[in-house]
């Protein structure tokens, strides 16, 4: 069987998926960003002044726009396959001749282009409220967006795989995932904390994430951007072999 042709069809039935609704997939995190720079950036940035030598705003926007990608690449894997789950279409992929890598290849590029798709209209948005628009670092910047992205459409994927309601594919997002976001750096510099908080902050991997994006736009962190990138790296490869282990053993598929 050409494999191909199984990864594209997954691929392009998860973006014409998120596409189809845009006005629920697209739009609101469009709003949200203006909401944020507004508030954020414009209203409270000039009390607080510059972040290591970088305005308030062009200081919060790479946060901003890399939060947008993890919430996103999350929301659309765990909410598309636990879906396939509730709705028993799952059985059609367990009975087709389909490793599971390609099953979790085309869910995972999907949640993927959802992610990066949103980070360009969160980025469009930003250039409404900001001059800044040159990118310092484009490989770093464009390399963490992929795989921030790839991390957190594994984790959704999990999440859906051991999910038994609607109820537990919203815990994690709520519970974990935005917690972990708003004190991953988006809005302040961990130089900005004590020291006990500081050792707590750098065991946040979004912040190395949040600061290496950061570095790509405006040449400014916190974090060493090469144990940004090995953390990222890490966490891909022991989320991609989980998630292989979940399919290959069935799962909360099969049961």
């Amino acid at each position: 069987m050409n494999y191909a042709i199984a990864f594209r069809t997954l691929l392009v039935k998860e973006i014409f998926r998120f596409i189809r609704i845009w006005p629920q997939t697209l739009l609101p995190p469009a709003i949200t960003t203006a909401l944020y720079f507004l508030i954020f950036g414009k209203l409270i940035g000039g009390r607080i002044g510059a972040i290591n030598g970088a305005s308030y705003m062009d200081y919060i926007v790479p946060g901003i726009i890399l939060m947008s990608v993890i919430s996103h690449s999350y929301a659309n894997v765990v909410s598309s396959f636990y879906s396939t789950k509730f709705q028993r279409n799952i059985e059609e992929l367990l009975v087709a001749p389909i490793p599971n890598w390609v099953i979790l290849a085309g869910y995972v590029s999907g949640g993927i282009v959802r992610g990066l798709l949103v980070g360009v209209v969160v980025a469009l948005i930003a250039l409404l409220f900001t001059d800044a628009a040159t990118v310092n670092h484009v490989g770093i910047a464009l390399s963490i967006a992929l795989l921030t992205a790839t991390v957190f459409s594994l984790a959704g994927f999990i999440n859906a795989i051991l999910a038994e309601s609607f109820d537990d594919i919203s815990l994690i997002p709520n519970f974990v995932l935005t917690p972990l976001s708003y004190l991953g750096g988006v809005f302040y510099s961990v130089d900005m904390l004590p020291g006990i908080w500081q050792n707590l902050s750098k065991g946040n991997p979004i912040l190395y994430m949040v600061n290496a994006f950061r570095y790509g736009l405006i040449s400014v962190t916190d974090v060493d951007i090469q144990l940004a990138f090995i953390i990222t790296g890490g966490f891909i490869a022991t989320l991609t072999l989980l998630s292989l282990y979940l399919l290959h053993k069935g799962i909360g598929i099969k049961n």
